[in-house]
């Protein structure tokens, strides 16, 4: 969101109602009577209002998303009075707001919001935590943005915290923000917490980062976890050139839930991010180190070095930005780099998630259709949406992945030039990160030549971000002793399409992918197949020997039943196209001290 440098005593004296003659803040008060059935009762009280109708209204996004999510329809019980406590008439002429007409200058509207799904994008309410995301959480009175906010908390255990970026005021429970766009931005866990922290150096002045996390587990866990994420948290300030951005209140908080009611998910935030999933840091064998990565990373790139799309957000809409592939997509790359940089991952892990990235973005028939740009732009028909009528995922090619082989190809090949993808990122942190001047395309290309030369920025843009070439990756990671092979050579492949078993035979589980053999002859979601060159198919175990059995090019009759009509069709088998990248070494080759050198310079770490 936009840069706030404001303090506790600036939101005190924010918070008189005489200062400057300013409006008095907005007001929130939160209770959590109901917690054992997920509802939390809310007051919003403004004040100094015009003589006219006022509209509350509920957000249809929130920061870190980039699809709608209808929020309001968590709401009831919607009751209004004025500055006396005298009940105010509330009408609703759409689904995403309440208003009222006539009022005294003062509105306090109270509702009811139900919360059960603890992510970065929803809210959760229980005897064991609150779990609040803002823009899911509370009304907001339109026109009102520029105004000061306070919020009360009413928790209803004493041994519960608050992990907050939002300021602390001199009130218990009661916090602060400068205005709505901070208000929105700053995720909230109440919950009884470990917490630990630390300072990191930022060129002489410190910077406190903390570690709230909600769980059922062992204290040593999260000294375990907060060990790694120390480690790499230090690596990706080496990114940058060793600059930790300025966190408004010179604190940064991860804010964790680990417990079982939790969903899967991770939230940048501007000074601080969400952290969920249903396991223990144990029991997941600490891979949320992972999430808790890449967030991190997000405090430079999309919090501080922003697409111009995303400035300022626009709560009532969807927010799509052409940059994803940068923005989430070299974030992707950065996150498991810093992991095995820092020596929390070993190098043969990396090439496992490098090799997966890899598969999904070479083998993938998304680019055929559109290139990042496109991909970027599609975000909010994929991020968390939902919809009832099936998608085409085959059309789609993920800007996380997309981004993060982007990213890889192009570090590589920097390498190659005797610069880094890391001085291309201090590059644009110093012109767009450092200001907070938000980018467009052109200021990412100019940034490319200012760090090699135009003809190379122009090259790669024209082919790689207007267009939808890729490298080839064999000649580059063969500067670091790896080998880009296929995984399975010589066995038959009809597609990456899920087959399980069902009644009569196996049923395709998705839809077939242009250029699978399945596509050609017609095969479908749904689709029953019944044999297999004249061998009938009865179960998964069936279907796996039969094309065990056979080997690329082979011309195979296949048995289906479509539509509840029985078809059959010459098949011809592909190749199966799976890569995977291994360290030379580990096959049988050696290195060479250049090798060497390139795979340490670049990762950091030997196996």
């Amino acid at each position: 969101m936009r840069r706030f440098l404001i303090g506790t005593a600036a939101v005190a004296l924010a918070t008189s109602a005489s200062a400057q003659n300013a409006p008095r803040p907005i007001e929130y008060d939160v209770s959590f009577e109901n917690a054992v059935h997920h509802e939390a009762r809310i007051t919003v009280t403004v004040t100094d209002l015009p003589a006219e109708p006022v509209r509350f209204q509920m957000s249809r996004s929130s920061p870190g998303r980039y699809a709608i999510h209808e929020f309001a329809k968590n709401v009831y019980s919607v009751t209004a009075k004025d500055s006396r406590g005298r009940d105010l008439p509330v009408t609703r002429t759409d689904p995403y707001g309440w208003s009222v007409a006539k009022h005294d200058g003062t509105v306090a509207v109270t509702y009811t919001l139900f919360a059960d799904r603890a992510d970065g994008t929803y809210a959760q309410v229980d005897p064991t935590h609150s779990h609040l995301n803002m823009p899911a959480t509370f009304l907001w009175a339109a026109g009102q943005d520029d105004r000061p906010i306070t919020v009360r908390f009413r928790p209803p255990n004493n041994s519960w915290k608050a992990a907050t970026q939002l300021v602390p005021t001199n009130r218990p429970w009661t916090f602060g923000a400068p205005d709505l766009q901070y208000f929105m931005d700053s995720p909230t866990s109440l919950a009884d917490h470990d917490v630990r922290e630390w300072n990191v150096d930022d060129r002489g002045t410190p910077r406190t980062i903390r570690l709230a996390v909600h769980h059922n587990g062992a204290e040593a866990e999260v000294d375990r976890f907060t060990d790694m994420a120390k480690k790499v948290v230090d690596e990706q300030i080496k990114v940058f050139g060793g600059d930790v951005p300025d966190f408004d209140h010179n604190a940064y908080t991860f804010i964790a839930a680990y417990v079982p009611q939790a969903s899967g998910d991770g939230m940048e935030h501007r000074n601080s991010t969400i952290l969920t999933g249903n396991r223990g840091l144990a029991e997941a064998n600490y891979s949320q180190i992972g999430t808790l990565s890449h967030e991190f990373f997000h405090a430079w790139l999309v919090e501080r070095l922003r697409p111009a799309e995303l400035e300022p957000f626009d709560f009532t809409r969807a927010n799509p930005t052409p940059s994803l592939w940068f923005a989430e997509g070299f974030t992707s790359y950065y996150g498991p780099l810093a992991i095995v940089r820092a020596g929390v991952s070993d190098v043969d892990q990396y090439l496992g998630e490098l090799s997966g990235a890899l598969n999904y973005t070479l083998n993938r028939p998304g680019r055929r259709y559109h290139g990042p740009k496109e991909m970027s732009l599609r975000a909010p028909f994929v991020d968390a949406a939902t919809a009832i009528d099936p998608r085409q995922d085959h059309i789609f090619t993920s800007y996380y992945l997309y981004g993060a082989v982007i990213a890889a190809g192009l570090d590589l090949a920097l390498r190659q030039r005797g610069t880094t993808l890391d001085t291309y990122m201090q590059t644009l942190w110093r012109s767009h990160g450092v200001t907070e001047r938000p980018f467009v395309t052109a200021d990412l290309k100019a940034a490319l030549a200012t760090v090699t030369d135009l003809r190379f920025a122009d090259t790669f843009f024209a082919t790689q971000i207007e267009d939808s070439q890729l490298p080839d990756f064999a000649p580059l990671l063969a500067q670091a002793g790896l080998t880009l092979r296929l995984a399975n050579p010589g066995s038959a492949w009809v597609g990456p399409t899920p087959i399980r078993g069902g009644e009569g035979g196996v049923v395709v589980g998705t839809y077939p992918a242009p250029g699978t053999p399945l596509y050609a002859v017609g095969v479908d979601t749904g689709a029953r197949i019944t044999s297999l060159g004249g061998t009938p198919i009865t179960s998964e175990a069936d279907w796996s020997a039969g094309l065990a059995a056979r080997k690329p090019g082979d011309r195979v009759e296949i048995g289906f039943t479509r539509l509840g009509q029985d078809h059959r069709a010459t098949m011809t088998l592909a190749a199966d196209p799976t890569l995977e990248v291994v360290r030379n070494e580990a096959i049988g080759g050696t290195l060479t001290p250049a090798q060497t050198k390139f795979r340490t310079g670049w990762l950091g770490a030997q196996p």
